[in-house]
């Protein structure tokens, strides 16, 4: 009960600070651009127990453009535009192009409407990903830290894995509806206060800050850089090419589509 009030006293006094700052910016055409840079761990399971060390830093090295990555949120005070950083040469000088097939698209959310908008690309067809935001309960901790110049707080949450990975792919998936159960994956979030809007990462949404770091299942997004207001505006623009269709037909068109590889496959074997 304490640490709740305590808690609460301090989000007051915050915005009591920031407030004055925060009104006068929000009264113009607030815009802001954060940049996050995405890590994940290696998973090879029991594979990659048969593999010595170096093998297994071969194929960190050749994957090193699928598990480190850089992101740019461009936002208002209800929209944002989530997409990954161009690169102009690719790290390592591998090319992926069976991880291309299953990368995040660039991603609108609109907090208001309760939008999601997100266009994907599928083995050379583009669909146009129409949907509501995942819905995230998160639990208001007591803790707090420094990132960069912003005081953040740390939230957390379960939501159902495949709410985080609808657009991702592993073999495991093709049995999933068969085993009949739900995975869930923990998240932990880190907002601030100081800009006091609802937007984040990637599906990440819903505090009363912007979400600068959060860590879910086997990956970290850190924001390594905020700007608000910047004099060259960029335009928050819905995707509107492709396909449409919702979520849960997506994951089953990617589904459907690598039964039908690995069926080949084997009768080709066979």
């Amino acid at each position: 009960m304490f640490v709740n009030l305590a808690h609460t006293l301090l989000v007051f006094l915050l915005f009591s600070f920031v407030g004055t700052d925060m009104d006068s910016t929000f009264q113009q055409e607030f815009q802001g651009k954060a940049y996050y840079f995405s890590k994940s761990k290696m998973e090879l399971g029991a594979w990659g127990a048969r593999m010595s060390e170096a093998q297994k830093k071969q194929i960190q090295n050749r994957l090193k453009n699928r598990l480190e990555k850089t992101f740019i949120l461009t936002f208002n005070k209800s929209e944002s535009l989530f997409y990954e950083e161009e690169k102009v040469e690719a790290i390592s000088g591998a090319t992926d192009s069976w991880g291309s097939n299953f990368a995040r698209g660039k991603q609108y959310k609109n907090v208001n409407e309760n939008k999601l908008i997100q266009e994907q690309e599928f083995y050379g067809k583009k669909f146009l990903v129409k949907d509501q935001l995942q819905p995230i309960e998160w639990k208001m901790e007591s803790e707090s830290k420094q990132i960069g110049k912003y005081l953040c707080f740390k939230a957390t949450a379960v939501v159902p894995t495949h709410e985080l990975t609808w657009f991702n792919f592993s073999w495991g998936d093709l049995n999933e509806d068969e085993n009949k159960e739900i995975k869930l994956t923990a998240i932990e979030a880190w907002y601030t206060l100081q800009i006091p809007i609802q937007q984040g990462p990637a599906e990440y949404w819903g505090l009363p800050g912007l979400i600068l770091e959060v860590s879910a299942g086997n990956t970290t997004m850190l924001c390594s850089q905020v700007t608000l207001n910047p004099s060259e505006r960029a335009e928050i623009k819905m995707p509107e090419k492709g396909k449409e269709i919702t979520k849960v037909d997506y994951s089953q068109t990617i589904k459907s589509k690598m039964l039908e590889m690995r069926n080949n496959r084997g009768r080709r074997r066979g």
